[in-house]
């Protein structure tokens, strides 16, 4: 089996895992906006490489400029991913350890608000 038929065979699980996250309304949205960014990626890389090969006659990994230019697209999509999981977990330590108020001394004593019968 060639490179080629394997790269497009792969996008078809790809496309699936993109479908059931994005059906699942758990994904960060900031990753999921990254992980498609990936298709972004792929659609670069192909007129890419075909590019590199009818104008330089070598493959997109040897020319330099079009490659890391087609590959900027890859590094911006796991930016996306990683800071899209990061504000998750951020956000959900928030929710499970809510931070005392800004002015909370615990070496001071504390009034006791509570309303007593």
């Amino acid at each position: 089996m060639s490179k080629e038929t394997l790269f497009a065979l792969s996008l078809f699980p790809y496309l699936g895992f993109l479908w059931f996250i994005g059906r699942s309304q758990q994904m960060p949205r900031l990753a999921l906006y990254g992980f498609y960014g990936t298709l972004v990626f792929v659609a670069i890389t192909i007129p890419a490489g075909i590019y590199a090969q009818l104008h330089y006659q070598q493959s997109l990994a040897n020319v330099d400029w079009l490659h890391g230019s087609a590959e900027l697209f890859l590094t911006l999509s796991n930016i996306l991913i990683v800071l899209g999981f990061r504000q998750a977990v951020i956000q959900r330590k928030a929710i499970s350890h809510p931070q005392p108020p800004n002015n909370y001394n615990p070496s001071l004593p504390q009034q006791d608000l509570s309303e007593k019968n």
